[in-house]
């Protein structure tokens, strides 16, 4: 119990200079303890791997810090199951969510990739010249898994405004009651100056509803789902011989995942989301208190 009890522990908490232990540095400080006098890294890792301790490994995670975030985030769930301000929502609402993915870059590798052969991976040449940028604006109808991008060459008002003209020009959306849009607080699209905006251009049918997210919380906009796809599937490697090309792969991309695509499965709920604000409280108290203490 008093190793796992120092596994617990950060390492500077006892005095040794590391960031985080390893089995042997454990073994080591356990002996250095004078708690026994003799023991290997392997057996401290079969006893902490009994309750899946492992000090060796760290995840980077942020305390919510916007004072609304549990209203501002209850939105947005209550959106993603049908519900706004306690009422369901009607055959002509819709929820998108939209978000802008930033510098994909255009990389030449100096040497061709080659494709994979029998017991021999793809290769990757690792060094490259970049021939430039995209942005890539994208927006996901949450309940019937229809998509809508653009490729620009920068971000801002106008390139973000015209994926929304994109959108509400076309039906269902110029036929619907309410469009509501789940955003984050970018600045083409931040706070009251976007809202007004944009309901002054789209006029007030359909009602163009801007949902914005809490800060830090782009893990509750289900776009980044997508782009975790494309991430994943268009642009790992990254390796295009024309700038050209990546708006074209991009575009392509989109239509063949809508041609296939169904709604995420959205499991998290307000309740939910109470509960981990919950587990939250105590570890933040003590997150806030000075590093010296």
């Amino acid at each position: 119990m008093q190793v796992k009890a120092l596994a617990c522990e950060l390492p500077c908490r006892s005095g040794v200079p590391l960031s985080r232990w390893s089995a042997e540095e454990l073994a080591a400080a356990v002996i250095g303890s004078g708690l026994v006098a003799s023991i290997s890294g392997s057996t401290v890792w079969r006893w902490l791997n009994e309750d899946a301790i492992r000090p060796w490994y760290r995840r980077s995670w942020i305390f919510p810090r916007d004072p609304d975030f549990a209203t501002k985030a209850g939105r947005v769930l209550d959106l993603y199951h049908g519900l706004w301000e306690g009422e369901p929502l009607g055959p002509d609402d819709f929820v998108l969510c939209a978000d802008e993915k930033t510098s994909i870059q255009a990389r030449c590798r100096r040497h061709p990739t080659a494709p994979p052969r029998s017991r021999r991976l793809m290769r990757v040449e690792h060094e490259y010249e970049r021939l430039g940028a995209w942005a890539y604006l994208a927006a996901w109808d949450v309940h019937h898994a229809k998509l809508f991008g653009r490729c620009e060459r920068t971000t801002g008002i106008e390139p973000f405004d015209r994926l929304v003209a994109e959108v509400m020009v076309q039906p269902p959306y110029c036929e619907a009651e309410r469009v509501f849009w789940i955003i984050d607080n970018g600045s083409s699209h931040r706070g009251q100056r976007a809202i007004r905006r944009l309901r002054r251009r789209y006029g007030h049918h359909p009602e163009l509803v801007l949902v914005h997210l809490p800060i830090h919380a782009s893990w509750l906009n289900q776009i980044e789902i997508y782009f975790s796809i494309v991430q994943r599937k268009v642009l790992t490697p990254n390796d295009f011989t024309d700038l050209r090309d990546v708006p074209e792969r991009l575009l392509s991309f989109q239509r063949r995942y809508e041609s296939i695509a169904r709604p995420f499965r959205w499991e998290f709920t307000r309740h939910d989301l109470v509960n981990v604000l919950k587990q939250l409280d105590p570890i933040a108290a003590q997150a806030r208190l000075p590093c010296a203490a």
